[in-house]
């Protein structure tokens, strides 16, 4: 009995501390990297779910030449974006995108610290998304 305490110890105090994803967040946060095709299944998964959001944090230039249906925009430059993404449900899954990675890497620690539970970021932005043929609103 005492064995398998340490072995289940061992697999699950992980698995609370760092979320489903492996990276460090807080006890069931889930921080994730994810690439065109995993995002894609990811927003299929929860088609017809108003609680799952995608948002761009390209510049509004940027957004008005093309975007991921249904996505919601929140300049990563602006002054107020730490405070825009504040005024989110921190409760509902994110799907995160910039243009190649860069600004939504930097996003995620953002997002950790105001205490967004499930964040997915697309880890080479919509460049990869435009690149493997998936759909975008002109």
């Amino acid at each position: 009995m005492r064995r398998f305490t340490i072995i289940f110890t061992l697999l699950l105090v992980p698995s609370l501390v760092y979320g489903c994803t492996g990276q460090t967040g807080s006890v069931g946060q889930v921080l994730e990297d994810i690439g065109a095709q995993e995002a894609l299944e990811l927003m299929q998964r929860n088609q017809g779910n108003p609680d799952f959001m995608v948002i761009d944090i390209r510049t509004p230039e940027e957004f008005d030449e093309s975007y991921i249906e249904n996505a919601i925009n929140i300049d990563f430059y602006s002054d107020t974006f730490k405070e825009d993404l504040d005024k989110l449900d921190k409760d509902k899954p994110h799907l995160i995108y910039c243009r190649g990675g860069n600004r939504s890497n930097q996003a995620m620690p953002v997002m950790k610290e105001l205490g967004f539970k499930e964040v997915y970021n697309l880890s080479v932005g919509i460049k990869e998304w435009i690149a493997e043929g998936l759909p975008v609103v002109p």
